[in-house]
């Protein structure tokens, strides 16, 4: 079962790194680009280029480390002498005893179908992060619960007038004037649930030996 840390190869020992590896985003987001320059340390963004398809009935945590290890193994495969982080988030929502899978919405009216499907329920963010360098993979996935107030049509809309957000799940930007539709946000990394969980990144570097 996937809880808090999956180490898929244990990093035995500190090992001070000079000069720094190659360091590779298996990623085109711009927010997780975003959130890793934050670290100050020098990266590239590849594409992985990995096959994302739902398989009925995974769990969400389980397919969100699946997609974050496919995605940090595809660049590794091509870069070899690179630390590569992969990072996948899966949104989801249980009505009724059934769980619906919350994709990026792409367009406004599929964003106002969401956040109408948000309203006065809470959400969960399973956010998984996966980092490779050589033989050593290292896996967290953070669970970020959202309780979202209940939205009506107009709140709805004036959120999308002032910050469409097509391109992620759930519909909003919890970074900007999502944060207005929620009563709370339970994690234990604050970044998670922008895309890319800092805190897990930085204790993986650490690992190989690289002050992040």
């Amino acid at each position: 079962m996937i809880g808090i840390d999956l180490l898929r190869r244990k990093f035995l020992f500190y090992r001070p790194m000079t000069p720094l590896p190659p360091l590779l985003l298996a990623s085109t987001s711009p927010h997780r680009k975003t959130l890793l320059e934050r670290l100050q340390l020098p990266f590239e963004c590849v594409s992985p280029g990995v096959d994302e398809t739902d398989r009925p009935g995974e769990p969400a945590p389980e397919r969100a480390v699946r997609l974050a290890l496919a995605k940090a193994r595809a660049v590794a495969a091509r870069h070899q002498d690179a630390i590569v982080i992969g990072s996948d988030q899966v949104a989801s929502l249980e009505i009724q005893g059934r769980t619906q899978v919350l994709h990026k919405p792409g367009n406004r009216e599929n964003c106002r179908r969401q956040l109408s499907a948000l309203s006065g329920h809470c959400a969960r963010f399973d956010t998984a992060v996966a980092v490779i360098y050589g033989s050593d993979e290292y896996t967290h996935c953070d669970l970020t619960r959202v309780q979202f107030r209940t939205l009506d049509a107009a709140t709805i809309e004036n959120y999308l007038d002032r910050e469409p957000s097509f391109d992620c799940a759930g519909g909003f930007k919890c970074e900007g004037l999502g944060v207005t539709l929620f009563e709370w946000i339970e994690s234990r990394d604050p970044t998670a649930l922008v895309g890319l969980p800092l805190i897990a990144v930085c204790a993986a570097l650490r690992r190989l030996g690289v002050q992040a």
